[in-house]
């Protein structure tokens, strides 16, 4: 029902109540059995059980334990392998694990919503004033609201003494709202502009007030937002995608492969048992079981790295997706501002406008004096941190004084206060008294129409042109005039204190933008990151702050929630890309535009930190909240956190999304080299007739030891110094895009010619008297070739930059544990027990010889392939 427009009779009349004595008891229970109790209802939540067979019927997690399963036959009809098949496991339960955990977060988010309800309120029933558990309420309740309450439920404001309420929870605005009775509010305004309703979930700052209940629970303003947080369903992330279609992709290439080679070895006279078990061997071959948990710890040190750069990663994934932002919706105040008022400019009526930090001359001083004796706000510094006491505005004003080296304990000293007339809604004015040398002083700071000045026409004139000058920039503007009396007043009504006043000027203030957040907006934009502002403030001052900071830019255009709300999902999604500046928008406002830029194929990262952006935080493809002022519902909602509540983090988080995206891209590039070069290397073989050139525990061992063990160290490979340079992945773009499929390919092909050299050689061709040509030499050949090779390779993949300007050891935990598998193929080749039972033979200097010139080969020819590449590149910029 439209409330807010409604008069005060016709609501009472139908909510059945009276506005002086209440509802009654019965008419209270009654009402409680048709509406229900004045909490928010919970989603339905998925069990437990539900949840773990959801995680193991993902592909991924199918082609584990199938290749665990596989393995673990091996295992027993080898006596080898029952490591490998512990380790398959452990990925498997890890991962479900970790997947879990991620859901539970995310359902917090409700329960975090809920405890923001009011635990008791002061009700009128029977025509008696009484405390009652909020849950009891229903519409039609006669609430009483005083300072530190917080709103119980939705309601239309009856009676209000100088009331205030901060909304940051429904708006993200932190300045109090005054709240009027009286005032006329069109059905349409954005929640912060309804001046005549108090919201469930906010908090009364100041004044009090009576008021009738209007919606309970989940009708509520903020029970539509725990509706939202509800329906709103976590998507999975683009690498989460990609990794699920390579999944596919690779299970049809094991199986294919399988089947075929099974068939032409079997076609070649092979027997089925042996044939059935390289089938199987290069079945699990094709799939890179390390693959999950290189990812997950790839993932896990952008996690820890993260949190050095202030950022709390919530769930993992978000590492990745982060990097692949192409869109940030970011809140304004105290992310891209420094949420905290401070004045620009001051004008005495005897100057010219001056910013602060110029120096002050006298009627300069002496302005800024009255308006901080007319000032109730105090700032308390402890260890580098301000404490507000008191009115934001109010507290800009305490700053510039502080910072013009002057305290406010001074002034009162010399000039103490021996009156107040409070701010009141309906005045818009504060006037205190003070005692001074000669007399008294009235001070009256207020809006600059509602100061009761008695302008000559030229004063008046240019007081306004300064005005409107102030108001074109954003700044918040504060009017001062003032009253000398030889003796104490004896009427200190408004009438008579605020009348004939004379003007002494005004100060210009806004929360002006963080000093980095315009550097942080142009690294995005070179990034290809575009950043819009979506803020609960008013369309002018929003527009404002976007221009300064570089949002708002030539073509672009500023959009209000009232325009939003006339505007279809379809047309949003087609003009949302002229759009850089979306002003006082609603909680749905939010998620319509998250989803606007996702159909149109860009990843978004969104930041807030009230409860109005934790459903839009969820629907995001990352959810940003803020570690300072977030509410622990944005927290729980967002998947992660950023620490000092800056945008400029958002952008180093990026950086660090975007250096973890790589990686796991290296480590594909890295693994499926050499499983594709497995494949290979096996059907050409056995299309050859030559026999298989690895059995199965052999492959195994090359998976876990030679790529395993350096692979987990690409991790901690460095950014590449053009990270930020490079527009984002598409959304849409596959695993293998720009050119990693041509690479693996090419790479594996390398691979496979140099395995097949070294395998014909060793079991065809005689190269020294000692160690003769034989299948076994052929193997083992085989097998230290595609070990040291893909070991080899792991240079290749670190770097589009040569391994030798970078260099070997830039990432030591990497060349060591290369050089630690390397040691390890030799030593299982030449102690005689180990060599044995892994099919492997002793060979001659001359074969070891051989082997490692092919095994550095792949390197070589990399390194050619990159200097090559660079050379275009470097003729192309001549």
């Amino acid at each position: 029902m439209n409330w807010v427009e409604k008069k005060l009779d016709a609501i009472y009349k139908a909510l059945q109540t009276d506005a002086e004595t209440g509802l009654t008891t019965d008419a209270a229970t009654k009402k409680k059995a048709e509406v229900g109790a004045n909490k928010f209802e919970e989603g339905k939540k998925e069990s437990l059980l539900s949840k773990i067979g959801h995680h193991l019927l993902e592909i991924t997690t199918i082609i584990l334990l199938v290749a665990a399963a596989i393995s673990l036959y091996l295992a027993v009809t080898t006596g080898y392998g029952y490591p490998k098949v512990i380790v398959i496991l452990a990925i498997v339960v890890l991962n479900m694990v970790l997947g879990i955990y991620q859901e539970n977060n995310a359902e917090k988010a409700l329960e975090a919503l809920q405890s923001m309800n009011a635990h008791m309120t002061v009700v009128f029933r029977d025509g008696v004033k009484q405390e009652i558990d909020a849950t009891e309420l229903v519409p039609g309740d006669i609430i009483e609201l005083n300072v530190g309450d917080m709103i119980p439920a939705d309601a239309r404001l009856i009676e209000s003494r100088s009331l205030q309420v901060e909304e940051s929870a429904l708006t993200g605005e932190s300045v109090p709202v005054e709240k009027d009775t009286d005032a006329v509010v069109s059905e349409k305004a954005p929640i912060g502009d309804r001046f005549n309703m108090l919201f469930s979930g906010c908090l009364v700052t100041a004044g009090r007030g009576r008021a009738v209940v209007v919606e309970t629970g989940m009708q509520t303003e903020m029970g539509k937002i725990a509706g939202l947080i509800n329906e709103t369903k976590k998507t999975e992330t683009p690498l989460q995608k990609r990794l699920k279609e390579l999944a596919k992709r690779l299970s049809i290439v094991a199986l294919v492969a399988g089947v075929l080679v099974f068939g032409i070895g079997l076609w070649h006279g092979e027997t089925m048992i042996e044939m059935l078990m390289i089938a199987v061997s290069l079945a699990v071959a094709a799939v890179p079981e390390t693959l999950p948990v290189i990812v997950t710890i790839t993932l896990a040190y952008g996690v820890q790295n993260m949190v050095k750069k202030n950022t709390i990663i919530r769930r993992i994934p978000a590492v990745e997706t982060i990097g692949n932002t192409s869109v940030i919706c970011s809140d304004k105040t105290g992310t891209l501002t420094q949420n905290k008022m401070r004045i620009q400019q001051i004008w005495s009526v005897d100057g010219t406008p001056t910013k602060v930090e110029e120096t002050f001359n006298e009627t300069e001083n002496q302005l800024l004096e009255m308006l901080s004796l007319s000032n109730n706000a105090t700032i308390e510094v402890r260890d580098g941190e301000e404490t507000i006491i008191g009115d934001p505005t109010e507290s800009s004003i305490i700053r510039l004084l502080n910072e013009k080296g002057l305290t406010k304990k001074d002034l009162e000293a010399k000039s103490p206060r021996v009156f107040e007339l409070p701010f009141d809604s309906e005045r818009k004015l504060m006037t205190t008294i003070h005692e001074v040398e000669n007399g008294f002083l009235a001070i009256t700071k207020g809006a600059f129409d509602r100061i009761p000045v008695a302008f000559t026409e030229e004063l008046l004139q240019q007081a306004r042109e300064v005005h409107d000058r102030f108001a074109e920039k954003a700044l918040r503007v504060i009017a001062v005039a003032y009253k000398r009396y030889t003796e104490m007043p004896m009427d200190l009504s408004a009438e008579a204190l605020e009348h004939d006043l004379a003007f002494a000027g005004m100060v210009g203030m806004i929360d002006p933008p963080r000093p980095e957040s315009k550097r942080a907006v142009l690294a995005a934009k070179q990034a290809g990151i575009k950043t819009v502002m979506i803020t609960g403030d008013h369309i002018v001052t929003a527009s404002a702050i976007a221009r300064e900071i570089g949002i708002l830019e030539e073509g672009d255009k500023s959009i209000t929630g009232a325009e939003l709300a006339e505007m279809s999902q379809a047309d949003l999604e087609r003009t949302v890309r002229d759009y850089a500046v979306y002003a006082r928008v609603s909680p749905e406002d939010k998620i319509r535009i998250v989803q606007a830029w996702q159909k149109n194929g860009e990843v978004v990262t969104m930041t807030g930190d009230g409860v109005n952006d934790a459903p839009a935080l969820k629907a995001a493809d990352v959810g940003a909240a803020m570690g300072i002022t977030g509410t622990d519902v944005s927290k729980n909602a967002a998947d992660m956190v950023i620490t000092d509540d800056n945008f400029a983090t958002i952008v180093d988080a990026v950086s660090e999304g975007r250096t973890a995206y790589e990686n796991i891209r290296k480590t594909i590039y890295f693994l499926l080299s050499t499983n594709f070069s497995q494949i290979f290397i096996m059907f050409i073989a056995i299309l050859l007739g030559w026999g298989a050139p690895v059995v199965a525990v052999q492959l195994l061992l090359i998976n876990v030891v030679a790529d395993g063990i350096p692979g987990f160290c690409l991790s901690r490979e460095k950014a590449d110094a053009n990270v930020m340079e490079r527009p984002p992945m598409k959304k849409n773009s596959g695993i293998f895009a720009n050119g990693l499929g041509v690479k693996v390919a090419t790479q594996a092909v390398v691979f496979t010619v140099v395995t097949l050299i070294g395998f014909y050689i060793g079991k065809f061709v005689d190269i020294n008297a000692t160690v003769g040509a034989s299948a076994e030499v052929g193997m083992t050949m085989a097998f230290v070739i595609l070990a040291w090779s893909s070991v080899s390779h792991i240079f290749n993949v670190r770097s589009d930059e040569s391994i030798f300007k970078i260099g070997f050891l830039s990432n030591k935990p990497l060349f060591f544990s290369a050089m630690l598998s390397m040691v390890i193929i030799l030593l299982m080749v030449i102690i005689p027990p180990v060599a044995s039972t892994f099919y492997l033979v002793p060979l001659s200097f001359t074969h070891w010889l051989l082997a490692f010139l092919l095994s550095v080969f792949p390197l070589v020819f990399v390194e050619i392939q990159k200097a090559v590449k660079n050379k275009k590149g470097d003729g192309k910029n001549a």
